[in-house]
């Protein structure tokens, strides 16, 4: 048995087109800016920092000392060998 497929014959092969359209007119419009009802950048981050980052400043300021602390041994070390190489060279 054929399957039987679901064509309207009488259907339009092209899509219906109103001629009568009109573009809107621009009367209504001004050249001011919206009033939006977002908020700021500044606000967004003071709501932030006013709530959610004092749970984690302490845990925060642990971290980066101790990135202070990681970083600045190599420096130390490094700054002690060139003082040991400049004792070593005669001038």
């Amino acid at each position: 048995m054929k399957p039987t497929t679901l064509i309207n014959k009488d259907a339009r092969k092209f899509p219906f087109v109103e001629y009568n359209y009109q573009a809107s007119s621009l009367e209504d419009l001004t050249g001011r800016c919206a009033k939006t009802s977002s908020k700021s950048l500044r606000d967004i981050s003071r709501d932030y920092f006013d709530s959610e980052a004092n749970y984690d400043f302490l845990s925060d300021a642990a971290v980066f000392g101790t990135l202070i602390v990681t970083a600045a041994v190599p420096i130390i070390a490094g700054l002690s060998a060139v003082v040991e190489l400049c004792r070593a060279l005669p001038f």
